[in-house]
């Protein structure tokens, strides 16, 4: 509510000058009456016409967001190698692909939970989308120590085995203590002692601090955080919304 209260006031500025543009004087060299009557006037107008207000805001909030994913572009492009091709995160769908989607997760995060079987019907479903998870834990402790238990998996029994961890761990309902990783990793068939004993590597600290990184340098903030071909996209979408992305970054390149 203030950012658009602040946005009308904006919009109102706006009109009034270019209402002094268009009658051709400096309103520095009217008098108190002429000012006044000029206000007048231009609340008038205002007040008669209240959707040019509404009108103008739109076209600022418009503008905005076109600037906003100019600069986007700007940052996935500049920094493409990075998240694309880092060397470490897991890749899956048709690593052939077309179009790629990268997703920045962590594993307590409530909308990463939601989205995690969208993303994946809209990577099996289309069948041409090479699909990049980056481990990004930003909730807490519990989050990062999850991490690196899915990064020591991948790192000690490969990609299979890391996308079974990440399967389990999304839907982990406690948190994800010493003893219940142990038995995450027992129950799915892996060495939990040598998964355990990775966790500590000072090569898993470096992964997620590159990542976090990126992250900073990509001004991300939050989880989701999606990367689907050129776009950088901040947050949750929907299923159908991440087909229409997937469409538009194909038709567009």
């Amino acid at each position: 509510m203030i950012r658009r209260t602040s946005a009308l006031a904006g919009a109102a500025l706006g009109l009034s000058l270019v209402a002094q543009q268009a009658l051709a004087f400096d309103i520095t060299d009217m008098s108190d009456a002429e000012r006044e009557a000029f206000r007048s006037e231009v609340r008038a107008y205002l007040m008669e016409n209240p959707e040019v207000i509404l009108e103008a805001v739109d076209a600022l909030e418009q503008r905005q967001m076109a600037q906003q994913a100019e600069a986007d572009n700007d940052l996935v492009a500049n920094n493409a190698e990075a998240i694309f091709e880092d060397g470490y995160s897991w890749v899956g769908g048709n690593p052939d692909g077309d179009i790629t989607v990268v997703e920045f997760m962590d594993y307590r995060c409530g909308y990463c939970r939601r989205a995690k079987e969208e993303v994946e019907e809209l990577v099996e479903s289309d069948g041409n989308i090479r699909f990049v998870l980056k481990e990004f834990p930003i909730l807490g402790e519990a989050s990062t120590l999850a991490s690196r238990f899915a990064i020591a998996t991948r790192r000690v029994a490969g990609d299979e085995a890391y996308k079974s961890v990440h399967d389990a761990l999304m839907t982990l309902s406690g948190d994800p203590t010493e003893p219940v990783l142990t038995r995450m990793a027992n129950t799915l068939g892996l060495n939990a002692d040598a998964i355990m004993t990775e966790m500590n590597s000072p090569d898993i600290d470096e992964e997620i601090a590159e990542v976090r990184a990126l992250a900073q340098t990509l001004q991300i903030n939050g989880t989701p955080t999606f990367v689907m071909g050129d776009e950088l996209v901040r947050g949750y979408v929907t299923l159908d919304q991440m087909r229409q992305i997937v469409a538009d970054e194909r038709e567009a390149g």
